[in-house]
């Protein structure tokens, strides 16, 4: 009887179901496994939206706002922090995510802001089947790409985010620091992303093709995420590779990261053609 009560508690959304060897669950669509109903209702303990506010400031809005862009596709929407923010920003929103929970916790958010979001269920390597149009922009925010497991599925998915811009559009997509973590060990600020008071999240375990991170909150309950470490030069060659025209890459909100390593990379894509003076 217990056997089948577990079971039905991991259908339900109640228990995260990594089996006897969560080290070796490497598959991309295992995210809905890990993005349970429990989990997610803690997720904005682990943002703190008031504080993760105030440590970004105007950073996307600003890059957004410099470009022109007024069409925004949220792909990683989460809990809706960056859509409500960008809305709020005076920028029209489409907000998607693969994960059910997390688009019914964002339309919720949105409306206690007085917003209704527009949110759409989406898997990033067949985005443009379920949505459609084209935006000046496609932000993938939150740590959000490091669930893509195999290259396959990560140039699809930036195919698929290139294919959504129009013709000079731009991609902003962040990134932990995994060069840091898998050269160095981990260290964080925990004062950019993850802001809330009383939350641990921390690494158990890290190699080449798995960083595995544990999220412990006050009240004693206790989650997991198995990530894919990014490292930074991958990351910027895969998007030049796929079609980007260029790239540029921040270090926790700043145009240079040379004073201490940053918790988190973020890169601007732009899709349009730079002339060769314009490049210079």
């Amino acid at each position: 009887m217990s056997s089948k009560i577990e079971a039905v508690n991991r259908r339900g959304g109640a228990v995260q179901d990594f089996g006897d060897q969560p080290l070796s669950v490497r598959e991309t669509d295992h995210y809905r496994e890990e993005y349970i109903h429990t989990f997610v209702d803690k997720w904005d303990e682990l943002i703190d939206w008031d504080a993760r506010s105030e440590s970004e400031g105007t950073f996307f809005i600003n890059h957004l706002k410099q470009r022109g862009a007024k069409k925004i596709l949220d792909v990683a929407t989460g809990t809706g922090f960056h859509s409500v923010r960008l809305i709020e920003a005076g920028f029209d929103v489409v907000s998607a995510d693969g994960s059910a929970a997390m688009l019914f916790k964002a339309f919720e958010n949105g409306r206690r802001r007085g917003h209704v979001l527009r949110t759409i269920q989406a898997d990033w390597r067949w985005l443009n089947r379920d949505i459609h149009g084209k935006f000046d922009a496609v932000v993938c925010l939150g740590n959000s790409f490091t669930h893509l497991f195999s290259e396959n599925d990560r140039r699809k998915a930036l195919a698929e985010f290139y294919a959504a811009l129009r013709h000079d559009g731009i991609l902003i997509l962040d990134q932990r620091n995994y060069d840091s973590i898998l050269d160095d060990g981990y260290s964080s600020k925990h004062t950019y992303y993850y802001c809330g008071e009383d939350v641990s999240v921390r690494p158990s375990h890290v190699d080449e093709g798995l960083a595995r991170f544990d999220y412990s909150f006050p009240d004693g309950s206790k989650y997991h995420l198995n990530m894919y470490p990014l490292r930074k030069a991958y990351m910027q060659r895969l998007l030049g590779e796929v079609g980007f025209q260029s790239v540029e890459t921040y270090g926790d909100f700043q145009e240079t990261h040379r004073e201490e390593q940053p918790d988190f990379f973020i890169h601007v894509a732009e899709k349009r053609y730079r002339t060769t003076k314009e490049a210079e």
